[in-house]
Formats: structure tokens, C-alpha cells, sequence
């Protein structure tokens, strides 16, 4: 394995796309986010409702994921209901920074995680991305808790 290669990353709370991330009361950290694959080329896109819970090693160990389907083809507040839904479902949580490993699941035909992207030539760099949908990138040093949008 490259020793450059992420195997963990940080990701501090915040009011913008880390807002629901955090630790239970059973001592799981969770991460609560809306990826979405974009409408392109002919094809719809996807929207969904993730929720992946980790272990306090950063584990992934448990994950739900909700299809809404393309953006407009859903009830907005039945989005709203379902993501709150999910979040109550953890019980009760303290919003603070994580420490979590890359990981990649598939839902609908779709990898969906933080996937590492390895640098495509000398001049590129690795990065975290939350996939799909891109909204979430991670780089060194993989523990500041900071992401570009």
C-alpha cells in the first residue's frame, strides 16, 4: 500500500455539509448526508438520504441509505420527514468532529462513501471525495477536519 494513501480523515462539525455528524449515546460516531448523483447526459440522476455509523476506530459498521430518485420527482417534505427520520433514529447524539476511514458501498448500481482518489499523474495529489455527487473533498493533512465544497 502507497504511505501516502489516506486511511483516515477527520471532518469537523459544521453548519454547512457536516452538520449531522457527530457521536451516540452507544458510542458510535455517525455521519448524516444527502449524496446525489447529478442529472447528465441524458440521464436523471439520484438523489438519496445516507446515514453511516462508525466504530470508534472509524469502522464503517452499519449504513442506510434511502433512494429518493431524481431531483423534482419527489415530495420535498417527505425528503425533510425521512432525514429527520433518520436522525432520530440515532437517539440521542453529540454533533462533534469524526475520525473515520475511507470506505464505498453500493446502493442502486452506485459506489456511494468517501472514496480515495489516487493522483492521476506526478502533479495530482490524493483526495477523500464524498461520492456521489462530489460535494465533500478531503486533502492533506488528512486530520485538520476541513473539506473543500
Amino acid at each position: 500500500m502507497n504511505p501516502n494513501r489516506p486511511t483516515m480523515i477527520a471532518i469537523d462539525h459544521d453548519d454547512y455539509h457536516a452538520e449531522h455528524i457527530g457521536r451516540t449515546k452507544d458510542r458510535f460516531q455517525f455521519f448524516l448526508t444527502t449524496p446525489f448523483e447529478p442529472a447528465r447526459g441524458g440521464a436523471e440522476g439520484c438523489e438519496y438520504i445516507a446515514l453511516f455509523k462508525f466504530d470508534l476506530d472509524g469502522n464503517l459498521v452499519d449504513y442506510t441509505i434511502d433512494t429518493l430518485g431524481p431531483r423534482g420527482s419527489y415530495d420535498v417534505e417527505d425528503k425533510r420527514s425521512k432525514y429527520l427520520s433518520r436522525l432520530e433514529s440515532l437517539g440521542e447524539v453529540e454533533f462533534q468532529r469524526i475520525e473515520v476511514k475511507p470506505f464505498s458501498v453500493i446502493h442502486n448500481s452506485v459506489d456511494i462513501g468517501l472514496i480515495v482518489r489516487e493522483p492521476e499523474d506526478e502533479d495530482d495529489i490524493w483526495a477523500v471525495e464524498l461520492i456521489p455527487g462530489n460535494f465533500m473533498a478531503f486533502f492533506e493533512p488528512w486530520d485538520s477536519g476541513d473539506y473543500d465544497t
